[in-house]
């Protein structure tokens, strides 16, 4: 059976570990625990061919103990109680066990319960990988035992270097740098992508590549880009954030990153509508109805001609002036009205349709601000016993200096009002 070239060209040491010098460098952690010899339950949390499985192997062949090697795609968790029970009743019973799981997190929160008890008493190391969040994807008992070690993408510098040892390990390849760049570029910073490249050259057998013939013969890669995951919430937190900085360029380019991974246009059309209420609100208030128009004007074209209303709006948003004093001012009155659920609207903003209501109070002394010259009558219409709050605080940006105006005027009549009576 012939070896995939990424197991052929699996480092034999960490310091061979490409692009993850955060982790194998002299003196970091990793190498620390492997050196003083005392194992320690590790996750590693990273992109697809990044390293993980590798770092993985290296770290616990370092130790002198059992090991065991599995993946949850294709173990159950049934299989897992059977080696932790036969742990139990072996010889090696007080020999350290190092369980490695692949894609951990496909084991569900109570499964992941099955590892504690193990790792409580200290027969049991794990190193689990993944390429979910583990936030989100372990439970919090189980993570709470893990060091976790982040693994970034590969950059181009180390995918170049992965080419390099290619060619010095397997076969020199006829490729000038420029197709060498590109490798590097279509790989999205997955070194088992580029390998499997690397082994479609091989295969295509192609004397004198130049880059019009390489791309023609390679299928590029898809950004790696999940719409059910966190990195569907990491990128349109990135989009949030970038309007409300007010980048129209990062902005612009958060959004074809989603669209070109296949987002729902129909969800960016909804977050850029909270965002003109969250971030702008009313310091521009034809923003809400420009989000509503994009929505629809996308709903009516579709991809790929609707697209171009999402950039439209995106970059509108990110120019627009911000303010946040809506948003603020409702979640304070959100906790206000909980504190005070029980207090009564004043008798006089009451409608009193019968004669017994009437006879009550209800309605009584109320003033029809239409009937005042100034158009406010200046009538306190907080509950009974609740002293006026402050709630609304305009900004001194775009629409909300003339809210802030109108906001000064009406205060003003209500303390002229209070102080005639």
């Amino acid at each position: 059976m012939q070896l995939p070239l990424s197991e052929k060209l699996r480092p034999s040491t960490l310091m061979d570990v490409v692009g993850q010098e955060q982790l194998t460098c002299a003196g970091s952690w990793l190498h620390q625990a492997m050196k003083n010899q005392k194992p320690r339950s590790i996750l590693l949390y990273g992109p697809p061919g990044c390293g993980k499985t590798t770092i993985a192997r290296l770290y616990a062949r370092q130790f002198q103990t059992r090991k065991i090697f599995l993946s949850a795609v294709n173990s159950g968790i049934a299989e897992i109680k059977k080696i932790l029970q036969e742990k139990e009743q072996t010889p090696l019973l007080g020999l350290q066990t190092i369980l490695f799981i692949d894609e951990i997190h496909r084991f569900n929160r109570a499964q992941q319960d099955l590892f504690l008890p193990y790792m409580e008493d200290g027969s049991l190391v794990l190193i689990g990988a993944t390429t979910e969040n583990p936030s989100f994807a372990l439970n919090n008992a189980l993570l709470s035992r893990l060091r976790v070690l982040a693994l970034k993408p590969l950059d181009e510098k180390s995918l170049l270097q992965l080419i390099t040892r290619y060619e010095e390990q397997v076969s020199p390849l006829n490729l000038d740098q420029e197709c060498k760049n590109y490798l590097a570029q279509i790989s999205f910073g997955d070194g088992r992508h580029l390998l499997n490249l690397l082994e479609n050259i091989e295969d295509l057998n192609l004397q004198n590549l130049d880059l019009s013939t390489l791309t023609s013969h390679l299928q590029k890669r898809s950004p790696l880009y999940d719409k059910n995951q966190e990195g569907h919430y990491d990128l349109i937190s990135a989009l949030h954030k970038s309007v409300r900085a007010s980048d129209p360029d990062a902005a612009l380019y958060w959004l074809a990153r989603m669209l070109g991974g296949g987002e729902d246009p129909l969800f960016l059309t909804r977050r850029l509508i909270r965002m003109a209420l969250e971030d702008i609100g009313l310091a521009d208030p034809e923003a809400l109805s420009l989000a509503l128009s994009a929505e629809q004007a996308y709903q009516r074209l579709g991809s790929p001609e609707g697209d171009l209303a999402l950039a439209e709006i995106t970059i509108y948003l990110a120019l627009a002036p911000k303010s946040n004093s809506v948003y603020t001012a409702f979640k304070t009155v959100q906790q206000l009205a909980s504190n005070t659920h029980n207090a009564m609207p004043k008798k006089w903003s009451l409608n009193a349709p019968t004669q017994l209501m009437k006879d009550q109070g209800y309605g009584k002394n109320y003033q029809y601000d239409h009937d005042d010259p100034k158009g406010c009558s200046g009538q306190d219409h907080f509950p009974e016993g609740l002293p006026r709050t402050s709630i609304y605080h305009p900004k001194e940006r775009g629409f909300e200096r003339e809210m802030q105006k109108r906001l000064l005027y009406f205060d003003k009549l209500r303390k002229t009002t209070s102080s005639e009576k």
